[in-house]
């Protein structure tokens, strides 16, 4: 288990570096689960990240849950939207949820705040 807190997932990327970080936000808790990190050395690379972190939680959550997720795995044009925010400095959030639980997923660029 991870024990970064997911503050630190979003702000202790090298300079220069796409921040990527996801976390789960359980229902009536006050702190997330950090559900990983990585620092990616352009968008494309952070991109990579998100479709692979989105794999991995669309294939946790029951059927009817995982749909938003498969959908967005599949939108090419979300992909390129999401590389437009991330090529012009802006951070891009994709989050998803069962009856319990938000997952969220950022990937943010050098400077930008999480």
């Amino acid at each position: 288990m991870l024990t970064t807190a997911v503050e630190d997932l979003a702000t202790d990327g090298q300079s220069g570096m796409y921040r990527c970080w996801a976390a789960a936000y359980f229902l009536h808790e006050a702190s997330p689960i950090p559900l990983g990190s990585r620092d990616a050395t352009s968008p494309r690379l952070a991109l990579r990240w998100l479709r692979e972190r989105t794999t991995n939680v669309t294939d946790q959550l029951d059927t009817a849950y995982a749909q938003p997720g498969r959908y967005w795995l599949r939108d090419e044009t979300e992909h390129d939207r999401a590389l437009a925010y991330l090529t012009s400095g802006m951070a891009y959030q994709l989050t998803l949820h069962d009856e319990n639980t938000r997952y969220v997923l950022v990937a943010c660029p050098p400077g930008a705040a999480a």
